[in-house]
């Protein structure tokens, strides 16, 4: 028992994430719960240990609320401890405040988020496939026409076959 509790003092950030990642992995999220109570008693406040405990919250525990605030909470103290340079990790910022909307039932603020963090990083293949889930396509290529509309509909089809 005090080898357990003297190892578990010296765990690194980076440990507590590979813990946490390979619960997930295995859909053991009730523990991986558990491993960020834990990483965030020893490291208070860390963005990264916050943003992922209240999307775990959210989903596994069904706070949706306090979950969404701690995630948002994440990203403000995100903006605030890394002036320069942040934007590089906003993407699964937003990609877990998304998932904890989801959570929620609020399709229209995780829809923001997902975008938000596809806007910093376009090529995220979990956002894209969150986007993809949720059943969201692209905007009109020529917005004050319908959708409909022929003219639309052959850009649209143009812009796909371009961007693939």
């Amino acid at each position: 028992m005090f080898t357990k509790d003297h190892t578990e003092k010296e765990k690194t950030k980076a440990q507590y994430f590979e813990e946490v990642k390979q619960l997930l992995r295995r859909k053991n999220g009730k523990s991986a719960l558990n491993v960020l109570v834990h990483a965030l008693e020893k490291y208070p406040g860390d963005p990264f240990l916050l943003s992922y405990y209240g999307c775990l919250l959210a989903i596994v525990e069904n706070r949706t609320d306090e979950g969404i605030k701690i995630c948002e909470d994440a990203i403000k103290h995100l903006d605030h401890s890394m002036p320069f340079g942040s934007e590089f990790f906003y993407p699964v910022f937003y990609l877990n405040l998304g998932r904890a909307y989801l959570k929620g039932d609020d399709k229209k603020s995780a829809i923001t988020a997902f975008r938000e963090g596809l806007r910093n990083e376009p090529d995220n293949h979990d956002l894209q496939w969150e986007m993809k889930k949720l059943g969201v396509r692209k905007g009109a290529a020529i917005p004050f026409l319908k959708r409909s509309n022929p003219v639309n509909k052959y850009i649209g089809m143009l812009r796909s076959k371009v961007s693939k």
